[in-house]
């Protein structure tokens, strides 16, 4: 009888590491393309209610290339207040050849950096190239994530921060080098804007935004819950993936908003950029943005020749 290795298990610390945000971009970029091209197979996330914590967890299975895996994604918005981190997960690995583990791994960093260097692809393509002014709507650990990836494609000259919670708002704006204000203040003006919120109903009106702005909507995630209202939604608007985008984005569905492209086929240069007087990215986060960074996880340990334990 043949005695399996054991399955490598990757901690946060050990992720931590070797995952970089300037090495993630590109990855990012080109899973995004094969997306978009059908090169991966990936179902919509199922999604359970956990309602008695007012929590949901998310199942996220998806086949790219020589690797096969899934994220479990717990989201628990009440942990803020116990000093615990919202979102927790988990990313399986195998290879796709055989079923055989590759690994396991903490899903929490990867799905902060992931998000951000989601934005980051958009923002290099879809926001103006002297773009100097950014405003986040938020304060947590995407605001952070966000503040650091965005700055890797373009050189700001300000950065302007709001949150519900005023006085995180201000620490986060500290440790950035931000101006802390009013959200309408943060908007106006600003040439990219992250809403990344926990908000069910919108935080950012399309009155404030100046013509030629380009949102990345990262945090409302549901067919009911929406950062953005109906006029910052009549733009041109782009989205990770159109199924996920037409079932579990409340921004889209809400406003009856009509979806220009996937974020992919733009990369790809297989429909046109966008002209419109604002530009909407819809980001809702794909299983393969996971398995990606999970496998330049692999890479990057194999390289550095850190123990896989």
């Amino acid at each position: 009888m043949v005695t399996p290795s054991a399955v490598p298990l990757l901690d946060e610390d050990s992720i931590r590491r070797v995952l970089r945000l300037e090495d993630l971009i590109p990855t990012i970029e080109r899973a995004l393309i094969d997306f978009s091209a059908g090169r991966v197979q990936q179902p919509v996330r199922s999604i359970i209610d956990v309602q008695q914590h007012n929590a949901r967890m998310g199942i996220m299975p998806a086949v790219y290339g020589d690797i096969m895996g899934a994220k479990l994604v717990n989201v628990y918005p009440n942990n803020a207040a116990r000093g615990l981190p919202t979102h927790l997960a988990l990313i399986a690995v195998f290879q796709s050849d055989t079923g055989e583990t590759l690994a396991v791994m903490d899903g929490r960093l990867i799905t902060e950096l992931r998000t951000a260097a989601v934005s980051a692809v958009a923002t290099k393509l879809l926001s103006s190239p002297d773009a100097g002014i950014l405003a986040i709507l938020g304060s947590g650990v995407q605001a952070r994530a966000h503040a650091r990836a965005l700055r890797l494609v373009r050189k700001f000259d300000e950065i302007r921060v709001w949150g519900r919670d005023a006085q995180r708002a201000r620490v986060f704006a500290r440790e950035i080098g931000a101006t802390e204000t009013s959200a309408e203040d943060a908007v106006h003006g600003a040439d990219v804007v992250v809403t990344c919120t926990n908000s069910p109903e919108p935080v950012l009106r399309g009155a404030w935004l100046k013509t030629g702005a380009l949102v990345n909507a990262v945090g409302a995630v549901g067919a009911t819950r929406r950062e953005l209202d109906d006029d910052a939604m009549r733009g041109a608007v782009v989205v990770d993936s159109r199924d996920a985008a037409l079932q579990e984005s409340g921004d889209v569905l809400l406003a009856h908003a009509t979806i220009y492209a996937e974020l992919g086929e733009l990369l790809a240069g297989a429909r046109p950029l966008p002209h419109s007087r604002v530009t909407v990215f819809k980001s809702l986060g794909l299983a393969v943005e996971d398995l990606a960074s999970a496998k330049l996880v692999l890479e990057k340990s194999q390289a550095s020749r850190q123990p896989l334990s």
